[in-house]
Protein backbone atom coordinates (compact mmCIF):
# COMPACT_ATOMS: atom_id res chain seq x y z
CA UNK A 1 0.00 0.00 0.00
CA UNK A 2 1.39 3.08 -0.86
CA UNK A 3 2.30 5.99 2.09
CA UNK A 4 -0.76 8.49 1.51
CA UNK A 5 -3.25 6.02 1.38
CA UNK A 6 -1.62 4.19 4.56
CA UNK A 7 -1.87 7.76 5.96
CA UNK A 8 -5.82 8.03 5.17
CA UNK A 9 -6.44 4.84 6.71
CA UNK A 10 -4.42 5.51 10.06
CA UNK A 11 -6.79 8.82 10.38
CA UNK A 12 -9.93 7.21 9.36
CA UNK A 13 -9.61 4.46 12.41
CA UNK A 14 -7.77 7.90 14.51
CA UNK A 15 -11.31 9.50 13.67
CA UNK A 16 -14.13 6.43 13.41
CA UNK A 17 -16.47 6.71 16.51
CA UNK A 18 -15.83 4.02 18.90
CA UNK A 19 -18.58 1.66 19.80
CA UNK A 20 -20.58 2.99 22.88
CA UNK A 21 -19.59 -0.57 24.75
CA UNK A 22 -18.23 -4.39 23.61
CA UNK A 23 -21.06 -6.89 23.59
CA UNK A 24 -19.33 -8.98 26.29
CA UNK A 25 -18.97 -6.47 28.18
CA UNK A 26 -22.28 -5.16 28.36
CA UNK A 27 -23.79 -8.61 29.20
CA UNK A 28 -21.53 -8.60 31.70
CA UNK A 29 -23.08 -5.43 33.44
CA UNK A 30 -26.64 -7.13 32.63
CA UNK A 31 -25.17 -10.42 34.73
CA UNK A 32 -24.60 -7.94 37.23
CA UNK A 33 -27.54 -6.00 37.17
CA UNK A 34 -29.80 -9.34 37.26
CA UNK A 35 -27.97 -9.96 40.83
CA UNK A 36 -28.38 -6.88 42.28
CA UNK A 37 -32.23 -7.13 41.88
CA UNK A 38 -32.39 -10.55 42.61
CA UNK A 39 -30.98 -9.57 45.95
CA UNK A 40 -34.12 -7.50 46.76
CA UNK A 41 -36.65 -10.31 47.60
CA UNK A 42 -35.41 -12.40 50.70
CA UNK A 43 -35.26 -15.36 48.88
CA UNK A 44 -33.33 -17.38 46.32
CA UNK A 45 -33.74 -15.91 42.84
CA UNK A 46 -32.35 -17.94 40.02
CA UNK A 47 -32.68 -15.94 35.98
CA UNK A 48 -31.98 -17.46 32.48
CA UNK A 49 -32.53 -15.07 29.47
CA UNK A 50 -31.40 -15.85 26.03
CA UNK A 51 -31.71 -13.81 22.77
CA UNK A 52 -33.26 -16.20 21.00
CA UNK A 53 -32.05 -14.77 17.49
CA UNK A 54 -28.84 -14.19 18.41
CA UNK A 55 -27.82 -16.79 21.12
CA UNK A 56 -26.74 -14.24 23.63
CA UNK A 57 -27.79 -15.45 27.30
CA UNK A 58 -27.18 -14.64 30.90
CA UNK A 59 -27.94 -16.50 33.75
CA UNK A 60 -27.93 -15.85 37.52
CA UNK A 61 -27.90 -19.19 39.55
CA UNK A 62 -28.50 -21.39 36.02
CA UNK A 63 -27.90 -24.41 37.13
CA UNK A 64 -29.14 -24.48 40.43
CA UNK A 65 -32.73 -26.40 40.92
CA UNK A 66 -35.62 -24.44 41.78
CA UNK A 67 -39.15 -25.49 42.30
CA UNK A 68 -41.68 -25.60 39.45
CA UNK A 69 -44.77 -25.39 41.32
CA UNK A 70 -46.87 -24.91 38.40
CA UNK A 71 -44.50 -24.06 35.97
CA UNK A 72 -44.35 -27.95 35.49
CA UNK A 73 -47.07 -28.13 33.13
CA UNK A 74 -45.24 -26.61 30.22
CA UNK A 75 -43.35 -30.06 30.45
CA UNK A 76 -46.66 -31.68 30.96
CA UNK A 77 -47.83 -30.03 28.03
CA UNK A 78 -44.67 -30.70 25.49
CA UNK A 79 -44.94 -34.55 26.62
CA UNK A 80 -48.79 -34.49 25.73
CA UNK A 81 -48.13 -33.15 22.02
CA UNK A 82 -45.52 -35.39 21.79
CA UNK A 83 -48.13 -38.58 22.06
CA UNK A 84 -50.38 -36.48 19.72
CA UNK A 85 -47.38 -36.20 17.32
CA UNK A 86 -46.93 -39.68 17.73
CA UNK A 87 -50.20 -41.02 16.94
CA UNK A 88 -50.48 -42.23 20.47
CA UNK A 89 -53.57 -39.35 21.00
CA UNK A 90 -55.51 -37.43 19.76
CA UNK A 91 -56.78 -33.36 20.99
CA UNK A 92 -60.10 -34.46 20.34
CA UNK A 93 -59.95 -37.56 22.93
CA UNK A 94 -62.86 -37.15 25.40
CA UNK A 95 -62.00 -37.35 29.00
CA UNK A 96 -64.58 -37.98 31.88
CA UNK A 97 -63.90 -37.09 35.17
CA UNK A 98 -65.40 -38.57 38.69
CA UNK A 99 -65.25 -36.75 42.19
CA UNK A 100 -61.84 -38.46 42.21
CA UNK A 101 -59.99 -35.76 39.77
CA UNK A 102 -61.07 -33.12 41.13
CA UNK A 103 -58.53 -31.65 44.10
CA UNK A 104 -57.26 -28.37 45.83
CA UNK A 105 -55.47 -25.52 43.69
CA UNK A 106 -55.80 -22.96 41.71
CA UNK A 107 -58.47 -23.82 38.73
CA UNK A 108 -62.27 -23.70 37.59
CA UNK A 109 -62.86 -27.56 37.48
CA UNK A 110 -63.18 -28.38 41.00
CA UNK A 111 -65.13 -25.21 41.96
CA UNK A 112 -67.63 -25.30 39.31
CA UNK A 113 -68.55 -29.40 38.53
CA UNK A 114 -70.22 -31.30 41.49
CA UNK A 115 -72.28 -33.96 39.36
CA UNK A 116 -71.22 -37.10 37.64
CA UNK A 117 -71.68 -36.52 34.01
CA UNK A 118 -69.09 -34.43 33.14
CA UNK A 119 -66.38 -34.78 29.91
CA UNK A 120 -63.91 -32.87 28.57
CA UNK A 121 -61.49 -32.90 25.67
CA UNK A 122 -57.40 -33.42 25.94
CA UNK A 123 -57.34 -30.31 23.69
CA UNK A 124 -59.81 -28.20 26.70
CA UNK A 125 -58.20 -29.95 29.17
CA UNK A 126 -54.47 -28.78 28.17
CA UNK A 127 -56.06 -25.23 27.56
CA UNK A 128 -57.51 -24.74 31.45
CA UNK A 129 -54.19 -25.78 32.61
CA UNK A 130 -52.07 -23.40 30.46
CA UNK A 131 -54.33 -20.78 30.90
CA UNK A 132 -55.96 -20.45 34.25
CA UNK A 133 -53.27 -23.20 35.33
CA UNK A 134 -56.49 -25.53 36.74
CA UNK A 135 -54.40 -28.42 38.90
CA UNK A 136 -57.16 -30.58 37.76
CA UNK A 137 -57.05 -30.42 34.67
CA UNK A 138 -52.95 -30.86 34.84
CA UNK A 139 -53.14 -33.87 36.33
CA UNK A 140 -55.93 -35.38 33.53
CA UNK A 141 -53.30 -34.28 31.01
CA UNK A 142 -50.34 -35.66 33.23
CA UNK A 143 -52.49 -38.96 32.88
CA UNK A 144 -52.78 -38.82 29.03
CA UNK A 145 -48.89 -37.79 28.41
CA UNK A 146 -47.96 -41.30 30.14
CA UNK A 147 -47.39 -39.88 33.65
CA UNK A 148 -44.25 -38.10 35.74
CA UNK A 149 -42.21 -41.35 34.72
CA UNK A 150 -42.50 -40.14 30.92
CA UNK A 151 -42.29 -36.60 31.26
CA UNK A 152 -38.92 -36.96 33.42
CA UNK A 153 -37.71 -39.10 30.16
CA UNK A 154 -38.84 -36.73 27.14
CA UNK A 155 -36.89 -34.56 29.04
CA UNK A 156 -34.09 -36.31 29.55
CA UNK A 157 -33.83 -37.15 26.07
CA UNK A 158 -33.54 -33.38 25.14
CA UNK A 159 -30.93 -33.14 27.52
CA UNK A 160 -32.92 -30.55 29.89
CA UNK A 161 -32.36 -30.79 33.82
CA UNK A 162 -36.27 -30.84 34.42
CA UNK A 163 -37.59 -33.79 36.50
CA UNK A 164 -41.02 -34.49 37.11
CA UNK A 165 -42.07 -36.81 39.55
CA UNK A 166 -45.44 -36.11 41.57
CA UNK A 167 -48.83 -35.12 40.03
CA UNK A 168 -50.01 -31.81 41.45
CA UNK A 169 -52.45 -33.78 43.77
CA UNK A 170 -49.12 -35.01 45.52
CA UNK A 171 -47.20 -32.00 45.47
CA UNK A 172 -49.46 -29.84 47.19
CA UNK A 173 -50.19 -32.82 49.49
CA UNK A 174 -46.45 -32.49 50.23
CA UNK A 175 -46.13 -28.93 50.39
CA UNK A 176 -49.26 -28.75 52.98
CA UNK A 177 -47.48 -31.84 55.08
CA UNK A 178 -50.54 -34.06 54.46
CA UNK A 179 -49.85 -37.51 55.97
CA UNK A 180 -51.08 -41.08 54.59
CA UNK A 181 -53.38 -40.10 51.75
CA UNK A 182 -55.97 -42.64 51.30
CA UNK A 183 -56.14 -44.58 47.76
CA UNK A 184 -57.25 -42.46 44.45
CA UNK A 185 -60.66 -44.28 44.12
CA UNK A 186 -61.40 -42.76 47.52
CA UNK A 187 -60.81 -38.82 46.64
CA UNK A 188 -63.19 -36.27 47.10
CA UNK A 189 -63.04 -32.54 47.53
CA UNK A 190 -64.45 -32.99 51.67
CA UNK A 191 -61.22 -35.44 52.00
CA UNK A 192 -58.84 -32.87 50.67
CA UNK A 193 -60.26 -30.30 52.83
CA UNK A 194 -60.51 -32.63 55.89
CA UNK A 195 -56.80 -33.76 55.27
CA UNK A 196 -55.49 -30.14 55.07
CA UNK A 197 -57.25 -28.84 58.05
CA UNK A 198 -55.46 -31.50 59.76
CA UNK A 199 -52.29 -30.17 59.54
CA UNK A 200 -51.02 -28.71 62.19
CA UNK A 201 -49.54 -24.74 61.23
CA UNK A 202 -46.00 -25.73 62.61
CA UNK A 203 -46.35 -28.68 60.48
CA UNK A 204 -47.14 -27.11 57.48
CA UNK A 205 -44.32 -24.38 57.72
CA UNK A 206 -42.01 -27.13 58.26
CA UNK A 207 -43.32 -28.61 55.48
CA UNK A 208 -43.43 -25.79 52.91
CA UNK A 209 -39.29 -25.27 53.56
CA UNK A 210 -38.64 -28.76 52.99
CA UNK A 211 -40.65 -28.61 49.40
CA UNK A 212 -37.91 -25.69 48.72
CA UNK A 213 -34.82 -28.26 49.19
CA UNK A 214 -36.89 -30.77 47.56
CA UNK A 215 -35.24 -32.00 44.22
CA UNK A 216 -38.44 -33.45 43.01
CA UNK A 217 -40.68 -31.41 40.20
CA UNK A 218 -37.68 -28.88 39.73
CA UNK A 219 -35.45 -26.93 36.83
CA UNK A 220 -32.96 -25.32 36.35
CA UNK A 221 -33.28 -21.56 35.03
CA UNK A 222 -31.30 -22.47 32.34
CA UNK A 223 -33.20 -25.57 31.20
CA UNK A 224 -36.35 -24.30 31.65
CA UNK A 225 -35.42 -21.45 29.23
CA UNK A 226 -33.93 -23.79 26.69
CA UNK A 227 -37.25 -25.64 26.54
CA UNK A 228 -39.17 -22.31 26.29
CA UNK A 229 -36.35 -21.57 23.20
CA UNK A 230 -37.35 -25.04 21.72
CA UNK A 231 -40.69 -23.87 21.47
CA UNK A 232 -40.71 -20.56 19.95
CA UNK A 233 -38.41 -22.46 17.51
CA UNK A 234 -41.06 -24.85 16.83
CA UNK A 235 -38.10 -27.70 16.45
CA UNK A 236 -39.76 -29.97 19.28
CA UNK A 237 -43.12 -30.83 17.69
CA UNK A 238 -44.80 -30.57 14.34
CA UNK A 239 -46.12 -27.41 12.92
CA UNK A 240 -49.59 -27.72 14.17
CA UNK A 241 -48.71 -28.62 17.59
CA UNK A 242 -45.70 -26.26 18.25
CA UNK A 243 -48.26 -23.15 17.16
CA UNK A 244 -51.42 -24.14 19.61
CA UNK A 245 -48.60 -24.56 22.58
CA UNK A 246 -47.14 -21.17 21.47
CA UNK A 247 -50.49 -19.60 20.98
CA UNK A 248 -51.73 -20.98 24.54
CA UNK A 249 -49.33 -19.85 26.32
CA UNK A 250 -49.62 -16.53 25.04
CA UNK A 251 -53.53 -16.20 26.11
CA UNK A 252 -52.00 -17.09 30.02
CA UNK A 253 -53.86 -15.39 32.20
CA UNK A 254 -52.10 -16.04 35.55
CA UNK A 255 -49.06 -13.94 36.61
CA UNK A 256 -49.42 -10.31 35.39
CA UNK A 257 -47.48 -8.71 38.00
CA UNK A 258 -44.76 -10.73 36.92
CA UNK A 259 -42.99 -10.93 33.44
CA UNK A 260 -45.70 -8.72 32.55
CA UNK A 261 -45.92 -6.71 35.24
CA UNK A 262 -43.41 -3.43 34.05
CA UNK A 263 -43.06 -4.08 30.26
CA UNK A 264 -44.73 -1.19 27.92
CA UNK A 265 -48.72 -2.36 27.80
CA UNK A 266 -48.62 -4.89 24.42
CA UNK A 267 -45.93 -6.01 24.83
CA UNK A 268 -46.38 -9.74 23.41
CA UNK A 269 -45.66 -12.58 26.28
CA UNK A 270 -46.59 -16.10 25.66
CA UNK A 271 -45.60 -17.76 29.36
CA UNK A 272 -46.65 -19.98 32.21
CA UNK A 273 -46.53 -19.41 36.06
CA UNK A 274 -46.12 -21.47 39.16
CA UNK A 275 -46.85 -20.12 42.65
CA UNK A 276 -46.76 -21.99 46.07
CA UNK A 277 -45.86 -21.03 49.72
CA UNK A 278 -42.75 -19.23 49.22
CA UNK A 279 -42.46 -19.86 45.70
CA UNK A 280 -43.31 -17.00 42.54
CA UNK A 281 -42.23 -18.42 39.10
CA UNK A 282 -42.45 -17.05 35.58
CA UNK A 283 -41.39 -17.94 32.39
CA UNK A 284 -42.19 -17.35 29.07
CA UNK A 285 -41.10 -16.12 25.22
CA UNK A 286 -41.00 -11.69 25.24
CA UNK A 287 -41.51 -10.41 21.73
CA UNK A 288 -39.09 -7.53 21.90
CA UNK A 289 -40.52 -4.25 20.16
CA UNK A 290 -38.84 -2.31 16.17
CA UNK A 291 -37.67 -6.00 15.21
CA UNK A 292 -34.97 -7.01 17.89
CA UNK A 293 -35.92 -10.33 17.94
CA UNK A 294 -37.18 -12.25 20.74
CA UNK A 295 -36.31 -13.33 24.55
CA UNK A 296 -36.95 -16.67 26.34
CA UNK A 297 -36.27 -16.00 30.05
CA UNK A 298 -37.38 -17.73 33.37
CA UNK A 299 -37.25 -16.62 36.76
CA UNK A 300 -37.73 -18.87 39.71
CA UNK A 301 -37.87 -17.85 43.63
CA UNK A 302 -37.64 -19.80 46.35
CA UNK A 303 -37.61 -19.63 49.95
CA UNK A 304 -38.90 -16.06 50.53
CA UNK A 305 -40.85 -15.05 53.48
CA UNK A 306 -42.70 -11.57 52.72
CA UNK A 307 -45.93 -11.30 50.92
CA UNK A 308 -45.93 -12.79 47.32
CA UNK A 309 -46.00 -9.40 45.86
CA UNK A 310 -42.43 -8.18 47.28
CA UNK A 311 -41.30 -11.63 44.91
CA UNK A 312 -43.78 -10.74 42.07
CA UNK A 313 -41.81 -7.19 41.69
CA UNK A 314 -38.55 -8.58 41.98
CA UNK A 315 -39.66 -10.93 38.67
CA UNK A 316 -41.25 -7.75 36.82
CA UNK A 317 -37.83 -5.54 37.35
CA UNK A 318 -35.89 -8.30 35.76
CA UNK A 319 -37.94 -8.95 33.09
CA UNK A 320 -37.97 -4.93 32.22
CA UNK A 321 -34.26 -5.30 32.63
CA UNK A 322 -34.04 -7.90 30.26
CA UNK A 323 -36.43 -6.38 27.62
CA UNK A 324 -34.66 -3.01 27.85
CA UNK A 325 -31.24 -4.34 27.14
CA UNK A 326 -32.08 -6.62 24.03
CA UNK A 327 -34.30 -4.10 22.60
CA UNK A 328 -31.12 -1.58 22.81
CA UNK A 329 -28.52 -4.14 22.28
CA UNK A 330 -30.67 -6.27 19.57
Amino acid sequence: MKPLALLLCAAASLFAAPPLFAADDSLTRLQKQLQLLAKTTDGTVGVSALHIETGRKVSVRGKEGFPMASLVKVPIAVQLLKQVDEGKLTLGKMVELSQADLHPGSGTLTELFFHPGVALSVENLMELMLVISDNSAADLCLREAGGPAAVTARMKELNLGIRVDRDIAHLIADWIGIKGIPPESEWNRDMWDSLENAVPDKEHMQARRNSWADPRDTSTPDAMTELLGHIWKRDLLKEKTGDELFQILGRCQTGKSRLKGMLPEGTEVAHKTGSLGGVVDDAGIITLPNGAGHVAISVFTKGFSKPAAAAEKTVAEIARTVYDYFTLVP
